[in-house]
Formats: C-alpha cells, sequence, structure tokens
C-alpha cells in the first residue's frame, strides 16, 4: 500500500508539470507553441538517459535510487525557480538545460517504480496489484492536472503567470517529497535482501 501512495504522489506532479511548464512559456513567456515545445527535448533526452540506467542501479540498490530521483527532481525545481526569479524572459535554449535536471531525476523515478511497488506483491496477486498500479497512475495523473493546473490559471488570473509557476513548484515539490517519504517508509518496511 505504501508503494501505491508513492506513485499517487509521484504521478500527481509528472503530468500536471508539463501541463503547467507549457502554459507558463507560451503565455507568461510569450514562446511560441513550437518552440516550446522543442524545450522539453532536452528534458526527454535526460529521462531516457536516467531510465535506461536507473533499473539495474535499483536492483542493486532498491528503492534508494528512486529516493535520489525525487532529490534530483526537487533540485530541478529549484533551479527552475531560480531562473525565473532572476530572470524576467528566460531563453528558451537556458530553460532547455533547467528542465533537463528535472528529467534526469524524473527518469530515475519512473523506470524502476513500477517493478518497486510490484516487488511487494505475491506472485498470486500480480495482475490484480499491476491493475491497482496502472488505476494509481492514472488517477493521480488526472487529480495532479486538475487541482495543480487549476490553481496555476486560477493564481495566473489573479497575479501572474511567474507568481502561478511559483505556487505550483511549491506543489510539485511538496507531492515529489510525499512520494520520497512513502518511497523511504516502503524501503524501510522491505527485507534487508529486497532493498
Amino acid at each position: 500500500m505504501r508503494g501505491l501512495f508513492a506513485a499517487f504522489f509521484f504521478f500527481f506532479a509528472n503530468l500536471s508539470f508539463y501541463l503547467v511548464m507549457t502554459m507558463f512559456m507560451q503565455r507568461g513567456l510569450r514562446i511560441p507553441p513550437l518552440q516550446a515545445g522543442s524545450v522539453f527535448l532536452p528534458l526527454a533526452l535526460a529521462f531516457v538517459i536516467a531510465s535506461r540506467h536507473s533499473g539495474a542501479r535499483a536492483r542493486h540498490r532498491g528503492t534508494r535510487v528512486l529516493i535520489e530521483g525525487c532529490a534530483v527532481q526537487i533540485v530541478g525545481l529549484a533551479v527552475l525557480v531560480l531562473t525565473v526569479a532572476t530572470d524576467v524572459t528566460p531563453a528558451a535554449p537556458l530553460l532547455a538545460s533547467v528542465l533537463a535536471i528535472f528529467g534526469y531525476g524524473q527518469g530515475l523515478v519512473m523506470a524502476p517504480l513500477s517493478s518497486a511497488v510490484l516487488s511487494t506483491v505475491k506472485p498470486a496477486s500480480a495482475g490484480s496489484g499491476a491493475g491497482m498500479y496502472g488505476t494509481t497512475a492514472q488517477i493521480a495523473n488526472a487529480a495532479g492536472v486538475a487541482a495543480i493546473g487549476g490553481a496555476f490559471f486560477a493564481i495566473e488570473a489573479a497575479r501572474s503567470a511567474r507568481l502561478a509557476l511559483f505556487a505550483a513548484s511549491a506543489l510539485f515539490a511538496v507531492s515529489i517529497v510525499a512520494c520520497a517519504a512513502f518511497l523511504s517508509w516502503m524501503r524501510h518496511a522491505l527485507p534487508p535482501d529486497t532493498d
């Protein structure tokens, strides 16, 4: 159950991050849609690189790799907020390089997350466990887009896109920290040979 909570909080921040960043770049920074989309390319590349080696690392180091991935995501969010706070109109290439940090952390978590969560399920219940994992991910994605996206649009309408990004980033950080906390709790509950 702890693993499902970790997955919920990870996916809660996952899809909504892309919505918020896209809206901020297009509405707040007036970056054209095609250029705004290209900003995510380094993030995607970093995600793939992290995903390629995180599974093997997770087999040797357990959920520690996922917790480290959460920490890298928090660092990425902090660098993003600092960049936007210090540069009134950050250029697309600068944003792209900053988002790569976040993407690398995301890749460290997402690739081995399902394996870590489902490793706690008895083989006879594997189908049910996988179904619950998939359902949890979908509900969390939808809830995150609704909650964090709603907060972003409300703050943007009342104040500014920049302040809305800062508030959304705080919500992402809280969700990622909650994911790390459940992963840590899960890690301490596992027998030593599976961690």
